[in-house]
């Protein structure tokens, strides 16, 4: 196919330059890794869309632009939850090492949970919780309904507030000892 062709000499092209733009961009080989590939699978998913006149080079770097914008929100968003938790703990048990503690054991007893939902549950509320997705955006990026995006929000909500009341009926426990 000529578009594919076409496509495949775009990669050649501008693969090296998009990759060293968004390692400058993050400073981490990994997250230029794994971005530079999402931009060219993006681009390979919009390129038959593509005026045939249209400046190829621009439109891979405003799509890896807005790959990096949206990789460095989601870091903010977790580094201000890690805090908020952080802090929570911290309010809650005067700031005694204790509390840190039990503030990391409640994040990563989280990070469980989250890490084994079932892909959609654990999805769609990564989109919804971390990155503010609206449910008809997540309903779009799993090809389910609005509806179905809420449910499956709502299960992984289930989930996780299970699993924090389950510890903080531990914590209860271990301080009435």
């Amino acid at each position: 196919m000529a578009d594919d062709s076409g496509f495949e000499a775009m990669i050649a092209t501008h693969h090296a330059e998009i990759y060293r733009y968004v390692l400058r961009t993050t400073g981490r080989t990994s997250d230029a890794d794994d971005l530079s590939q999402e931009t060219f699978l993006r681009a390979y998913r919009a390129y038959r869309s593509l005026p045939a006149d249209a400046n190829a080079r621009a439109w891979l770097f405003t799509i890896a632009t807005n790959l990096c914008r949206n990789h460095f929100r989601g870091q903010k968003r977790r580094r201000l939850a890690y805090e908020a938790m952080s802090a929570v703990g911290s309010d809650r048990d005067g700031a005694a090492p204790d509390g840190v503690a039990i503030g990391r054991e409640v994040g990563a007893a989280i990070e469980s949970v989250v890490a084994g939902l079932p892909f959609k549950q654990r999805v769609a509320f990564l989109q919804r919780k971390i990155h503010g997705f609206d449910y008809e955006a997540i309903g779009r990026s799993l090809q389910c309904s609005a509806d179905s995006a809420r449910a499956h929000v709502f299960q992984a909500l289930r989930k996780v507030r299970q699993v924090l009341e389950g510890h903080e009926l531990s914590q209860r426990k271990e301080s009435e000892r």
